[in-house]
């Protein structure tokens, strides 16, 4: 027999007929439906929360501060103890600042428990020193008034900012800028109130009862200027290594041999982000890949029973003149619009997930443009492979349906 010709009449027909055959058993071809709609969401959603995930893992680092390195003094115990000489200070700090030149910024804090004193109540706090660059690269938002300028923190003005739960404990019913506050002995004019970009894996001094002040003014509370936290901020991610490897032989350089630093940066935190990030993809891939599976083996068993209730309706086509390859590609279609149609409400569903929640985002306090994206590629590739599900499945019964011999089928009852 001639192979038949695929023309525009051929394959709207053939199109016409698939859909004459589904509409009779609708519930049937719905219910097959069901695992290509799980399956191909599966694989939108995989991506967007591998994307939504990685996104919210950088802002959140972004808010602690990019491309930080971080030094502390280490205090190995009683066999090795720690002596004044081995603290990190601002002659520290210069030292990096010049002799690194992946380092474009750097600050250092001290900071210590003490209470507040207002109008005769006594408000426990954590009074915090910073030196110069610290708003640059903790990245502080400043709800009210303003951050220290360089006269501040040349000529040691008695100012503070406090943080904004602070703020409305102390001040509910009052701006607090301007307003004066008492902290052990020294008297302080509060210029601002600030907040923290981000909530920060705990890599911080800032607590919700902080009062910052200029690093020059810690001296009258601990006795001497050092620096508890030190940060260094490197011009990129792939400067970080190499300036935190340099950090560590500059400190160790200007101590005496028996100092210990730990000086550590994010990338543990993003390592640890990714692999989480990747295992969690890999199970949702599988968990995609089994629901796409069992849908294609659903396709497959109901087109099977499909061609063997409908054996002798083939028969009669055949009977009639109905070519091998018309037969088989009307049993293709079949499946390839149950594939197509359960993909498209799949697809629908986990593009609707997204936006639903990009929604009530907006309603919390999140960070600022963190939303949950939806990737494009990931819906044409969705459909892709749950239309190539119904073809491939989808081929077994309808090859058996084309190979039916036309006496046979007629005979059937």
């Amino acid at each position: 027999m001639k192979p038949i010709q695929a023309t525009p009449v051929f394959w709207g027909e053939t199109w016409s007929l698939a859909l004459q055959a589904l509409q009779m058993n609708k519930l049937r071809a719905i219910l097959t439906m069901l695992g290509v709609v799980i399956g191909s969401a599966c694989i939108v959603l995989v991506v967007t929360v591998a994307l939504a995930g990685k996104r919210y893992i950088i802002s959140v680092i972004e808010g602690v501060g990019s491309n930080l390195v971080l030094a502390e003094v280490h205090n190995p115990g009683e066999a090795r103890p720690l002596i004044l000489a081995d603290e990190i200070t601002p002659a520290d700090m210069e030292a990096v600042k010049q002799g690194i030149p992946q380092i474009v910024q750097a600050a250092g804090t001290s900071d210590i428990r003490t209470t507040l004193s207002l109008e005769g109540a006594e408000h426990p706090i954590s009074l915090v020193g910073v030196s110069e660059g610290f708003e640059q690269i903790r990245r502080l938002v400043i709800l009210r008034g303003r951050y220290f300028d360089q006269d501040d923190m040349m000529t040691r003005s008695k100012v503070c900012l406090i943080t904004e739960k602070l703020a409305s404990n102390l001040f509910p019913n009052d701006d607090p800028i301007g307003q004066e506050v008492r902290v052990g002995d020294l008297h302080f004019t509060i210029i601002g109130v600030f907040r923290e970009r981000v909530s920060t894996f705990g890599e911080t001094e800032i607590t919700p009862e902080s009062v910052i002040i200029p690093f020059s003014l810690i001296k009258d509370y601990t006795g001497a200027q050092f620096f508890k936290s030190f940060y260094a901020q490197a011009a990129t991610p792939a400067d970080v290594p190499a300036a935190t490897q340099a950090v560590k032989e500059i400190l160790l350089s200007r101590h005496r041999p028996g100092a210990q630093y730990q000086v550590t940066n994010l990338t543990s935190i993003l390592d640890a982000a990714r692999k989480i990030s990747m295992a969690l993809t890999a199970v949702l891939i599988i968990i995609a890949l089994i629901a796409l599976t069992i849908s294609g083996i659903g396709i497959m068993n109901i087109m099977l029973v499909t061609v063997t209730e409908r054996t002798r309706e083939i028969g009669i086509r055949k009977a009639i003149g109905a070519p091998r390859d018309a037969i088989l590609y009307q049993f293709l279609m079949e499946a390839v619009i149950i594939s197509g149609a359960g993909a498209l409400a799949g697809i629908a569903i986990a593009v609707a997930i997204p936006a639903l929640m990009n929604f009530l985002i907006s309603f919390f306090p999140v960070p600022q443009g963190l939303t949950v994206p939806i990737s494009w590629i990931s819906v044409v590739l969705a459909f892709v492979v749950s239309c190539s599900t119904g073809v491939i499945f989808g081929y077994l019964p309808a090859n058996r349906a084309a190979r039916l011999h036309p006496t046979d089928s007629l005979r059937y009852e």
